[in-house]
């Protein structure tokens, strides 16, 4: 048994600690917001925190997880409240079919809790998530937008 701390709550699960996190988190436990893209850690659909890190959960293992803090898009909103990266999204109406969202939404969560106001150069370097809808203009207001809040 592993033992994962997720958005606060403890899960003990059986698996084998190979197993990557991404598979923990959708198919053992059955949070769903946190999406398979690519499954080599390359286009951010599975991102989420790790000890405030931003981190693609399909190149994680479970093991490598216990002990960890983890949270995904269903543990970012406080209290059922959104955050501002949230809002911002929702007021910009960024996403188009919304799969890559929950990933792209936890990076920028990350990016602006180490820079609360991000340059567009530091946004470039951060935020490396594929939006195959293209809506990376949009994703660059809202997260200006939500420095900005």
């Amino acid at each position: 048994m592993i033992n994962l701390t997720i958005n606060g709550k403890s899960h003990s699960v059986d698996v084998e600690p190979d197993t990557p996190l991404l598979w923990v988190i959708r198919d053992t436990i059955g949070m769903t917001g946190t999406k398979y893209g690519c499954g080599i850690a390359q286009c951010g659909a599975c991102t989420v925190h790790i000890d405030g890190q931003a981190v693609r959960s399909c190149g994680m293992l479970a093991g490598d997880a216990a002990g960890k803090k983890i949270t995904t898009i269903e543990g970012l909103a406080e209290n059922g409240v959104p955050t501002k990266v949230q809002q911002a999204w929702i007021a910009l109406d960024v996403p188009q079919c919304g799969y890559c969202q929950s990933g792209m939404i936890m990076a920028v969560s990350a990016l602006l809790k180490e820079k609360p106001k991000p340059t567009d150069a530091d946004i470039n370097e951060a935020i490396t998530n594929i939006c195959r809808c293209g809506t990376f203009q949009q994703v660059r207001a809202a997260i200006h937008a939500a420095a900005n809040a």
